[in-house]
C-alpha cells in the first residue's frame, strides 16, 4: 500500500433499507388487528390520551364545581341571597352546575372523537 491509497477515501455508499430485499412493510391496522407490539402500543398511545384528557377535564369541573363553595365561603353575604324564594347557594349548586357539566361532558366527547378519528387515520395509513 503506497501513502496515496490511504489518502484516497473511498466513495460514499448510500443505503435505502426501504428498497432492501425482504424489508417489511408496516401496515397499522394489520399491526392493530393483529395485537402485534406496535398495535399494543399505538393502542396504548390511545388510551393515554383518553385517559390524560378525561382527567384534565375532571380537573377543569372539579375547579369550577369547587369554586362555587369557596366564593360562598370567601363572601358570606351571597349565602343571604334569594332568587324566587331559594338561597344563592342551592340555587347554584342545584341548577347551574348542570349546564357547566354539560358542556364539559360534550368538549370532552368532541375532543375523544377527534382522537380515534386521529388514531383511524394513522390506522388506515
Amino acid at each position: 500500500m503506497s501513502g496515496s491509497d490511504a489518502a484516497t477515501p473511498r466513495p460514499r455508499e448510500r443505503v435505502v433499507l426501504a428498497q432492501r430485499r425482504g424489508a417489511r412493510q408496516v401496515r397499522t391496522r394489520t399491526e392493530v388487528q393483529e395485537q402485534t407490539e406496535v398495535g399494543e402500543a399505538l393502542v396504548r398511545a390511545l388510551i393515554r390520551a383518553q385517559l390524560g384528557l378525561a382527567l384534565r377535564l375532571a380537573l377543569v369541573a372539579a375547579t369550577v364545581v369547587g369554586a362555587v363553595p369557596l366564593l360562598l365561603v370567601a363572601f358570606p353575604g351571597l349565602a343571604e341571597v334569594s332568587v324566587l324564594g331559594i338561597r344563592l347557594p342551592w340555587l347554584v349548586l342545584g341548577v347551574a352546575v348542570y349546564p357547566v357539566l354539560l358542556a364539559v361532558g360534550r368538549w370532552y366527547i368532541r375532543r375523544a372523537e377527534r382522537t380515534e378519528q386521529e388514531f383511524a387515520d394513522l390506522a388506515e395509513d
